[in-house]
């Protein structure tokens, strides 16, 4: 990977204390609202867009923010208050006039992207429709009409009569028969598939579904092998983070993509590989760690929040890769006549395993939440319709058991950061979560949760080792 200085060739400004300091204390949000000025927003941003070109120098994005701080305090008259997009504007600026012509377009098509989606969001429309899964969404509607859970009301009914019960073996069989049929498939291609991806954005169920699948064909004769990804992470340092601390796992840029992609395509050649160690207690990569070499008659398979991202194989051909997609589409309307967002049911899902794994506040989930919304439609939804098959994971009775765990906590968040500029991302999804909640009827005993079920994941006390 190309250093960030071949990108970052200007001349710096030296820094007080390591990071810009400035005489401008507020900017004014893109919604009118005030939120306090803060200068490593803007070497963050610098940072990201780096990044996205092959830079990881850190200092040099500092330098360069200094000086947009510079530029701004002098072209901000006193007693008057930025808005971001001047802000912006002088980013671009720095950028260019320092000759970092490959950070400024990353910059610059990130900030149109961004321009974009709000514009989608303010006429309505949340994905571009070649994105949507229609027929699968339509299979799944179906199926819930069905089986009469279609709607807030009917599941209710279904869990005060006592039938319950019948919905879960139901949605179970429904969502086995899915990864059965994922297993077919791959089957019917056994001569010249040798990589399985089981891709789909956070908390959607890929680790269980990897081991189903990887089960199933198993049983059929198939030799598998597991990679993970999650070993390429780079060095925490390396991470751009926020204001709050907050670090940004979930970018493809996350991990060493060109590394994963040379060191499948040498696997595939018949060469062995030293794959890399990655301790998530210290943040720190062990290259040439883990010796791994592939057998003629061996298929990968890999769990990977970006499985669908091209650089992460793009020397691999496509008739040698298998791609899964997994999402909770669940088909519950609620009396406003609005369906129950996935992107909701997968936080809370996260917010579950990381209290119970990763020693997180269901809390700490909800404030990073906007970084995984924002990487999902940046890096995973756009290639959704390169998949080979979709399996939904959502299952009808999963909220209601949601309630009895995090409702009193869902509430407490709409008072905590009602009216706070800086969380309302966080407040728009508590908000939204905690007025569905108020609808459901609760269930608070896990058992009806079978042992093998792709919720107990989350919510633990399942038989599969995550």
């Amino acid at each position: 990977m190309q250093p960030i200085q071949c990108y970052f060739s200007g001349h710096s400004m030296p820094l007080r204390n390591g990071a810009a300091m400035s005489k401008i204390n507020e900017v004014i949000k893109r919604s009118g609202a005030k939120v306090p000025f803060t200068p490593e927003r803007i070497t963050n941003a610098i940072y990201r867009a780096a990044i996205a070109v092959g830079g990881r120098d850190r200092a040099q994005a500092e330098d360069l923010s200094k000086q947009v701080v510079a530029l701004l305090e002098a072209n901000t008259p006193t007693g008057t208050i930025p808005t971001i997009e001047q802000i912006q504007d002088l980013v671009e600026k720095v950028l260019i006039e320092n000759g970092h012509a490959r950070v400024a377009k990353a910059y610059i098509l990130y900030r149109d992207e961004r321009a974009r989606q709000r514009d989608r969001r303010n006429n309505g429309e949340l994905l571009p429709s070649s994105n949507i899964p229609w027929s699968k969404i339509w299979s799944v509607l179906d199926w819930s009409v069905d089986h009469g859970v279609n709607s807030v009301a009917l599941l209710n009914e279904k869990i005060r009569s006592g039938g319950i019960n019948d919905v879960v073996t139901s949605a179970e069989a429904a969502y086995n028969e899915d990864v059965e049929n994922a297993a077919n498939m791959v089957l019917e291609r056994k001569d010249e598939v040798r990589m399985v991806f089981v891709a789909g954005p956070s908390s959607s169920g890929k680790t269980t579904t990897t081991i189903k699948l990887g089960e199933k064909l198993a049983q059929a004769g198939l030799k598998l092998v597991t990679l993970n990804v999650d070993h390429y992470f780079h060095d925490l340092e390396m991470h751009p983070k926020d204001q709050f601390g907050d670090y940004d796992f979930e970018t493809p840029q996350a991990l060493n993509m060109p590394l994963i992609n040379t060191h499948l395509a040498r696997m595939f050649a018949g060469e062995e590989v030293r794959i890399p160690f990655y301790d998530f207690r210290t943040g720190k990569s062990f290259p040439d760690h883990t010796p791994m070499k592939l057998e003629k008659n061996e298929i990968i398979l890999i769990d990977s929040l970006h499985g669908l991202y091209p650089e992460m194989t793009m020397d691999i051909p496509a008739e040698m890769k298998f791609k899964l997609y997994i999402e909770p589409l669940l088909q519950l309307k609620d009396s406003h006549g609005k369906y129950v967002r996935w992107t909701d049911i997968r936080l809370i899902r996260r917010m579950l395993r990381d209290s119970a794994h990763r020693a997180y506040d269901p809390e700490q989930t909800l404030l990073h939440w906007h970084y995984v919304r924002d990487s999902e439609l940046r890096h995973i939804i756009p290639f959704i319709n390169t998949c080979d098959t979709i399996v939904s994971s959502a299952m009808p009775y999963e909220m209601p058991l949601y309630k009895h765990k995090l409702a009193a906590q869902f509430a407490n968040w709409v008072q905590k950061f009602e009216g706070d500029p800086l969380r309302e991302d966080a407040y728009t999804r508590a908000a939204r979560v905690n007025q569905l909640f108020q609808e459901l009827e609760a269930i608070p005993d896990d058992s009806i949760v079978p042992p093998n079920s792709v919720i107990r994941e989350f919510i633990g006390g399942g038989i599969y080792k995550y």
